[in-house]
């Protein structure tokens, strides 16, 4: 948002807390390489963050932030394709005109720290008692972290849900708790004849692996061992041909083309019996103008494979502070008051999932949900892994690499002979990859 109002006088009730504030930022901020010269109070903190409901209901309480910091606001609302790009035309040319960003922790944020154009925010965070930085969920506080220095706040975060029909899953038992159960229960409830399928999920080369790394993960997988490609160890093939077998078998024609723009209509108009993506795209599921099943929808733990039940429990956006950013510390103030413990425990009450624990643990927050999501969206962020892609610079290309085999599995082709190219040239790519890092 732009706010257009005059800037709020600085001569309120809290006129002294901000200024001791302001203060004591400033002196942490400053030894952190704060560029010299603070503008005049007529300058706005300017914010780029997505189109999102978190960034929506954020800017409707903005007033209250502006009070406390005695400078106004500006706000703008991207699309991701529109942040990415302002950010490589700003941050490549040092620009100043953006102090906090939005940004997405495990897509850019290991490129924007190796050009160095975030703050490190280390100090400030384990030095504020009253933020508790332990209060942040273990899995998305890593993801804030790049060797060793914490460079954004978790503000969104997203785990799998498993959605299934409840009329449909009773006839065999119930939801699954086991992958092993999910792909049985899948080929027995798949009728094409009849155009309903066991299962729909993601199928598209790129656009698959966040959701596959939770089948990944849960087979004993990873993305990377010690630095090189796992993609062709046992487990991952295990996981490859699980996920391949899965959506060839019980899925929709067409899987491989499938985004989740793709693949969430299908189970909303009643043709699939189960479904695994995001639960953050629950509303949609549920949405009268959308779903055909709403009132048949039930939400589960992502399923237990040979090594547990592991899924993914990400930051999907998280804030940090432009490194050129002239006001450093009112960009700080922002995201200790945005990310805090009030207006978290509000947001995640209003059915938006934070990442504080603390949220998580409220009844209150939690009805926001129903009460099955709920539980299952506590449960995945217990088990969660903070990762859904590999961790390199060149987020998309790794992905495009790394899905190859996917493809194969669903086409019902072998999966193993892909899987080795796919693991010769994903090493190749580390290789490079990791000599472009910074040291």
């Amino acid at each position: 948002m732009t706010m257009t109002s005059t800037p709020i006088p600085i001569m309120s009730r809290r006129s002294v807390g901000r200024m001791a504030l302001g203060a004591a930022v400033g002196g942490l901020l400053g030894a952190c390489g704060t560029p010299k010269g603070r503008p005049p109070a007529s300058t706005p903190l300017r914010i780029m963050a997505i189109n999102h409901v978190w960034s929506q209901a954020i800017r409707r309480r903005m007033p209250e932030f502006e009070d406390q910091i005695g400078r106004r606001v500006s706000m703008s609302l991207l699309t991701s394709d529109q942040l990415a790009s302002s950010y490589n035309v700003k941050l490549n040319a040092s620009g100043t005109d953006v102090d906090v960003m939005m940004v997405r922790a495990l897509q850019e944020q290991l490129l924007f720290a190796n050009n160095k154009w975030l703050t490190d925010l280390t100090a400030l965070i384990r030095g504020d008692g009253a933020f508790d930085w332990q209060d942040f969920q273990k899995a998305p506080r890593g993801s804030s972290v790049v060797r060793g220095r914490i460079l954004s706040v978790p503000v969104v975060t997203e785990r799998p849900v498993l959605y299934y029909r409840k009329d449909l899953a009773e006839s065999v038992g119930g939801p699954p708790r086991t992958l092993e159960s999910l792909l049985e229960a899948s080929l027995r409830l798949t009728d094409r004849g009849k155009n309903r399928y066991g299962y729909v999920g993601r199928g598209q080369r790129s656009g698959a692996v966040s959701q596959w790394s939770s089948f990944l993960f849960s087979h004993g997988g990873d993305f990377t061992a010690a630095g090189r490609s796992a993609i062709a160890t046992p487990a991952a093939l295990a996981a490859y041909r699980y996920y391949g077998r899965l959506l060839h078998k019980a899925g929709p024609p067409g899987a491989t083309n499938m985004s989740l723009e793709q693949a969430l209509p299908i189970f909303a108009q009643g043709k699939a019996a189960f479904f695994i993506d995001a639960d953050a795209v629950y509303t949609s599921i549920l949405d009268p103008k959308v779903s055909a099943v709403r009132d048949k929808v039930g939400f589960a733990p992502f399923p237990a494979g040979p090594a547990g039940a592991r899924p993914y429990n990400i930051p999907s956006w998280s804030l940090a502070v432009n490194k050129f950013s002239r006001l450093q510390d009112d960009a700080w103030a922002f995201i200790r008051w945005a990310a805090g413990p009030r207006i978290s425990a509000e947001l995640q009450a209003a059915g938006i999932p934070g990442a504080r624990s603390s949220a998580w643990q409220d009844s209150r927050t939690r009805a926001a949900f129903p009460s099955d999501l709920a539980e299952a969206m506590k449960i995945n962020a217990e088990r969660g892994v903070g990762r859904d892609r590999p961790q390199v610079l060149q987020v998309g290309r790794a992905r495009d690499i790394v899905g190859r085999p996917l493809v194969a599995g669903i086409l019902g082709e072998a999966v193993e002979p892909v899987a080795r190219d796919a693991d010769a040239e994903f090493a190749d790519f580390l290789v490079r990859d990791n000599r472009h890092q910074e040291s």
